[in-house]
């Protein structure tokens, strides 16, 4: 049976990762995504994304800008038909020891109050091991996207993710055989 919503990771995996993405002008959507977001939704597939933004905690800038990003790369993917049923960010460092900090269940936890789904019916898309660990904690299929750090990160997630793939749109074949 499918997978009713698909968490993706933001940086990375839907944009390209700008070491403390702050200003929305430097939001950029990578190659492939929106074919992937696109069929994923044709699947009849929620998407939310799940998202680390440490950059808040550490000082470097605040929720606004976080905002003002997440806000930029939705409108860039409304211009193309795709819609967002969710955003969910941790402003934390990693030193805040929060429970929402991926791999931390809180941002999956959020999502799943929000948009009422089973995670164990869910997928977990992202370039990093931690988007890998969270998805394997809570009982989701793991996809591994290349893009990003994803070809970095391949071999330390080779227990925790189900599949790799280049980018969106490979994991968009995959789900599209978990039916």
């Amino acid at each position: 049976m499918g997978a009713d919503v698909i968490l993706l990771d933001r940086d990375g995996t839907i944009i390209a990762d700008k070491h403390y993405l702050s200003d929305p002008a430097g939001v950029e959507l990578l190659s492939g995504a929106v074919q992937g977001l696109r069929r994923m939704r044709g699947l009849g597939r929620r998407l939310a994304v799940l998202t680390n933004q440490s950059g808040v905690g550490r000082g470097y800038y605040d929720e606004a800008s976080v905002r003002a990003c997440n806000a930029r790369m939705a409108e860039l993917l409304s211009a193309h038909g795709v819609e967002l049923d969710g955003i969910f960010y941790c402003p934390h460092a990693p030193e805040d020891a929060c429970g929402c900090r991926k791999p931390a269940p809180g941002l999956m936890e959020q999502a799943v109050a929000a948009l009422g789904f089973d995670p164990r019916r869910a997928v977990v898309v992202g370039d990093k091991d931690v988007d890998m660990l969270l998805g394997r904690a809570v009982g989701a299929t793991t996809i591994l996207v290349r893009t990003g750090k994803g070809a970095d990160h391949e071999a330390r997630c080779r227990h925790s993710a189900d599949h790799v793939v280049d980018d969106l749109a490979g994991a968009a074949d995959i789900i599209a055989g978990l039916e």
